[in-house]
C-alpha cells in the first residue's frame, strides 16, 4: 500500500519513497504552454507548496521524477532552466529588518545553487544581478518561483503599519521581474491572497491571476476521480458520500475539488475520524474581529453575492471582509452570472466542516468558556432532535445569560436583531444542521429555517422596547403564512417566535406552535 505525503511538499520525496501522487503534470503543461507571469491564490495547506516544487523539478529536466506521468513524453528534459526558488513559508517576520535579512539569505543559497556571486547590497539590486548573471551563465533565461509571496504581510495583518512596510518590501523585491523580464522564462507567484497589483506588483501589467480561471480550478487540491482511484486502496470501508459532504466543495469555476490536507489526514487517521483537520491548523481570530466590529449578519455567509472587485483583491488599507472570507478558504465560489456589464459571484461555504468549525469557533469567541459552549451545542441538540421547545427557550435564555457585559462595551450589537439571529445562527451550523437563512416567499423573508429528515422548522426574531408590544415574531409567521413554503415538504413543520429586549440582552418571549402538513393553518396554537 502507498503511503500518505502528510505534510510531504517535496516532488522527489513523492515520487522516490512510495507515496500516493495525484498526478497534475496535464495541467502544468497547459499552463506552461499558455503564458510566461502567473499568479494564484488559493488557502492554506492546499498543495500550492507542492505545485511549485513539481514546477521546478520540470524545467530543470529531472526526467527520472516524471516516469509514468502524463508529461513523461510530451516534455523536452534535454533542455533545462535555471531556477531562483524563493519561499516566506518558513519564519514570521515582525520588522523590516527580519525580512530584509530573510530575503538576502534566500538570494544567498540562490546564488551557492547556481554558482553565481552578486555584489550589490541592496535587495532590488542583488536579485537584479542573480537573475543576470544566472541567465548568462547557463546562456538560457531564468525560471523564478515564488511560494508564500505574501506570508510577510499577512502575519502582520492585524497591525496596519508594520503590514504595510512588509508589503513596501516586497513591492521593492517583485518589481525587479519587470526591468529583468528578457533574462526570464517563465514566473510563478503562489499565496493565500491576493493584493492589488498596483500596491504590490506595481509595473508588472503581464502577470496573469489563475485563481478563478476554469481551466486551472484543480491544479491544487484533489477531484472526486482523483480521490477514488489514487486513494482508493486506503478508502475501503469509507462513506463517500459523508467523505463528499465533510472536505469537498472547494469550487473555482472549475470542478470541485477536495481540501487534499483534509483527505490526507482523515484516511491517515486510526478509525477513519471525521474532524476539522484544516481548520485546526489556523486561527482566525483577526477574521472574527472583523466580523464582530463590522456587525456582520452571520447567517448572511450561507450565501454571499460579490463582484468581481470584491472577491479579486484586497489590501491592508482596506480589508473586505468578503474577499477575506473567500481567499483564505472560508467561503468559495457557488455560481456565477453575468449582472449587465458585471460578472456577479455567489459564494458560500465549501462543506460541512468549514461551516460547522466556523460558527463552533465564533461561539468560542463570543464566550471563551468551553464548558458552557459545549454545553449549550449539546442541550440545542437534543431540543431539536426531540422537538423540545421549552429546553431550546431555556438553553439560550442562559447562554445569553452568560455573555459577559465587557463584550457589549463601545458598541450596540445587541441592539440589532442580526446579532441575536447571527447567535442562533452560529449554534445551529456549529451542529451541522441543514439551514436556510432569510429565505424569500411571496409575502416576505423567514429569518432561518432548520430542515432535519422528518421536520422544517421557522424561526423569526424581534427585538422589542418593552414586554407588551403587540404583533409578536409568532404571528408575524402566522400572519405572512411563512409556513406554505414547506406544506409539500410531507414533514412536520414547527414555528418559533422569539423576541429580545434592548434593556435585558436577553429572550423575554418564546412562542412556539407545531402544525401538521394539512394546508390550513391550525385554528389555534400554543
Amino acid at each position: 500500500m502507498k503511503k500518505l505525503p502528510i505534510g510531504i511538499q517535496t516532488f522527489s520525496e513523492v515520487i522516490n519513497e512510495n507515496y500516493c501522487y495525484v498526478d497534475k503534470t496535464r495541467i502544468i503543461y497547459e499552463l506552461i504552454n499558455n503564458g510566461k507571469y502567473f499568479f494564484l491564490s488559493r488557502p492554506r495547506r492546499f498543495g500550492k507548496s507542492l505545485l511549485i516544487d513539481t514546477i521546478q523539478g520540470l524545467f530543470e529536466g529531472r526526467k527520472e521524477l516524471f516516469k509514468g506521468l502524463w508529461i513523461d513524453d510530451k516534455w523536452d528534459f534535454g533542455k533545462k532552466y535555471p531556477v531562483i526558488k524563493i519561499d516566506f513559508g518558513a519564519g514570521v517576520f515582525k520588522e523590516k529588518v527580519e525580512l530584509n535579512k530573510r530575503i538576502h539569505e534566500i538570494l544567498e543559497v540562490n546564488q551557492k545553487e547556481l554558482g553565481v556571486r552578486c555584489n550589490f547590497e541592496t535587495t532590488a539590486g542583488c536579485f537584479i544581478e542573480l537573475i543576470t548573471k544566472t541567465a548568462e551563465k547557463y546562456n538560457q533565461k531564468v525560471v523564478i518561483l515564488i511560494d508564500e509571496y505574501d506570508k510577510p504581510i499577512l502575519d502582520n495583518i492585524e497591525n496596519p503599519e508594520i503590514a504595510q512596510t512588509m508589503r513596501e518590501e516586497l513591492k521593492n523585491l517583485y518589481s525587479v521581474l519587470k526591468s529583468t523580464d528578457a533574462c526570464i522564462k517563465f514566473v510563478m507567484l503562489t499565496g493565500v491572497s491576493k493584493f492589488s497589483k498596483v500596491s504590490l506588483f506595481s509595473g508588472l501589467n503581464n502577470l496573469r491571476d489563475i485563481t478563478i480561471d476554469e481551466r486551472y480550478a484543480t491544479i491544487c487540491g484533489y477531484t472526486q476521480n482523483d480521490l477514488e482511484t489514487v486513494f482508493a486502496e486506503h478508502l475501503v470501508g469509507v462513506d463517500l458520500e459523508k467523505v463528499k459532504l465533510w472536505y469537498n466543495g472547494y469550487s473555482w469555476l472549475g470542478e470541485g475539488v477536495y481540501n487534499p490536507f483534509d483527505i490526507l489526514l482523515f484516511l491517515g487517521s486510526a478509525n477513519k475520524e471525521f474532524r476539522n483537520y484544516w481548520f485546526e491548523t489556523g486561527s482566525p481570530t483577526f477574521l472574527l474581529k472583523l466580523l464582530k466590529e463590522r456587525r456582520y449578519y452571520i447567517p448572511e455567509l450561507e450565501e454571499i453575492r460579490a463582484g468581481e472587485s470584491l472577491i479579486g483583491s484586497f489590501d491592508v488599507d482596506c480589508i473586505e471582509t468578503d474577499a477575506l472570507l473567500f481567499q483564505t478558504g472560508y467561503l468559495t465560489i457557488k455560481g456565477k452570472r453575468q449582472t449587465g456589464a458585471k460578472i456577479e459571484y455567489e459564494l458560500t461555504y465549501p462543506n460541512l466542516e468549514v461551516k460547522s468549525s466556523l460558527n463552533d469557533y465564533l461561539l468560542f469567541y463570543l464566550n471563551k468558556d468551553v464548558r458552557i459552549k459545549e454545553n449549550t451545542q449539546s442541550k440545542v441538540y437534543d431540543a431539536i432532535e426531540a422537538l423540545d421547545f421549552e429546553l431550546l427557550k431555556n438553553t439560550f435564555f442562559r447562554l445569553f445569560a452568560a455573555i459577559p457585559y465587557e463584550w457589549y462595551m463601545k458598541n450596540e450589537l445587541d441592539k440589532y436583531e442580526g446579532y441575536y439571529a447571527s447567535i442562533f445562527y452560529a449554534i445551529f451550523a456549529s451542529l451541522g444542521y441543514d439551514l436556510e437563512v432569510e429565505e424569500s416567499t411571496n409575502r416576505g423573508r423567514i429569518d432561518i429555517v432548520i430542515k432535519t429528515d422528518k421536520v422544517v422548522i421557522i424561526f423569526e426574531f424581534k427585538i422589542i422596547d418593552k414586554e407588551s408590544e403587540q404583533n409578536t415574531a409568532l404571528e408575524q409567521i402566522k400572519n405572512k403564512k411563512y409556513y406554505e413554503k414547506y406544506l409539500n415538504s410531507g414533514k412536520e413543520i414547527c414555528l418559533v417566535g422569539i423576541e429580545f429586549s434592548k434593556v435585558e440582552r436577553n429572550i423575554v418571549r418564546f412562542d412556539w406552535g407545531k402544525m401538521g402538513t394539512a394546508p390550513y393553518f391550525p385554528p389555534k396554537i400554543k
